[in-house]
């Protein structure tokens, strides 16, 4: 029996992306699960029980994500779940004589962590009957709800949550994607409006669907990755210098100097950077972005920041907080600060709140209050799943230096 797997990666995360901190994130699917996306999981979950995986979906990451693994290319999805079904069924339709699969497994690239055991049972349940799904049966007590206030209590005993992997006779599959008409929420239904007979194997509470970002604590916690939080902290300096823009935490500010350095000098951002690298212990700014280097020359240290903020979430972590201090007399911090957090949060891809920025001056003190420039220092806490490596940086010789 040659056995194929449909695996959808063409959902865009709606929900998931409009809980996470900042209203952003990428779709699902791509999230990273102890360092590796969720839908590399979900593949490397089905390949032992299988002949071919084919991956649908249009997002440019779905063949990096599943680099190296043995899929066939992904072919574009649909609009709705059973356009992008259908998609991989007539793809799968398609190979050469004698390719084509016996039976098909459906399975939602959010779901990456899918007991061997459930889908052995998949596949065995399909050798007397022309589908199965895996399910788990409902515990709790069900309400309907109208306008906010209970409108009946739902008999629970014959209910159950359905998830996937779904298995399928190919052919009949198939042949019900061509000419049914209207939407489904599942493969199972087609069969249920055609009169054919569905099994139910016993389901797994850990075959969970990566829908809210609070189910990435639990995901991680099966893969044996558990989060722990970890501090860093940061310092910069920069004189002042003529004939150039003032730019602290990613604002331009109005004042008669600028400061100077190799890059735009902006010492909020560079402090900030240092503390997230620290935080990682993936060494300090001047690591990532040598001051040496023509590259970085009046570069927006932006840029340095979205890179931090991107290598916590290449290991699967997130930003708890950010704290940052400008140490200055003038320019006056206070009606710039709102401004800064937040563009300090939209570069790390965060809600605002995580992200505190004050001012305070040295009393006339050091080269501060002498107004020869201004210091930064900054703290940031990241949770970070335990046991995952720092990320090397190639062909970057470390330096103390800030750009």
């Amino acid at each position: 029996m040659r056995i194929a797997a449909i695996l959808l990666a063409a959902g865009s995360g709606q929900r998931f992306a409009a809980s996470s901190p900042g209203g952003a994130a990428p779709p699902k699917q791509f999230t990273l699960l102890g360092g590796e996306p969720v839908i590399r999981h979900a593949a490397r979950a089905l390949a032992p029980h299988v002949d071919l995986i084919q991956p649908v979906g249009t997002h440019p990451g779905v063949a990096d994500a599943l680099a190296g693994l043995n899929c066939l290319p992904p072919v574009a999805g649909g609009a709705e779940r059973q356009d992008s079904v259908r998609a991989g069924l007539e793809a799968l339709n398609a190979l050469p004589d004698g390719q084509s699969p016996d039976v098909v497994l459906v399975h939602d690239g959010a779901r990456p962590f899918v007991p061997a055991e459930l889908t052995k049972a998949v596949i065995a349940a399909l050798s007397s009957h022309p589908g199965a799904i895996p399910a788990v049966r409902v515990a709790d007590t069900l309400k309907r709800v109208e306008h906010g206030v209970i409108a009946q209590t739902v008999p629970r005993e014959a209910l159950w949550r359905a998830q996937t992997p779904q298995g399928f006779h190919f052919n009949l599959l198939r042949d019900l994607h061509r000419t049914h008409q209207g939407p489904v929420t599942d493969d199972a239904a087609l069969l249920e409006a055609a009169g054919q007979t569905v099994a139910v194997v016993e389901g797994s509470d850990d075959n969970i669907k990566l829908t809210h970002p609070e189910d990435l604590v639990r995901l991680e916690r099966l893969l044996g990755h558990t989060p722990l939080p970890r501090m860093g902290v940061g310092y910069d300096v920069h004189a002042f210098a003529p004939d150039r823009d003032l730019i602290l935490c990613g604002i331009k500010v109005p004042h008669d100097r600028g400061l100077a350095g190799h890059s735009d000098a902006d010492v909020g951002i560079h402090a900030l950077c240092d503390a997230i690298y620290g935080a990682l212990a993936e060494g300090d700014i001047g690591r990532h972005f040598p001051p040496s280097e023509a590259e970085w020359k009046d570069m927006d240290s932006a840029r340095f920041l979205v890179h931090a903020g991107e290598l916590i979430r290449k290991r699967g972590g997130m930003l708890i907080n950010a704290d940052v201090t400008l140490i200055c007399e003038r320019p006056k911090i206070g009606p710039l600060a709102q401004a800064m957090r937040a563009r300090l949060a939209d570069l790390l891809k965060v809600d605002i709140d995580r992200i505190s920025v004050k001012a305070t001056t040295s009393e006339r003190l050091g080269f501060t209050g002498r107004e020869e420039g201004i210091a930064c220092t900054a703290a940031a806490t990241v949770l970070v799943p335990e046991g995952t490596a720092a990320i090397s940086t190639p062909g970057r010789a470390a330096t103390a230096s800030a750009p």
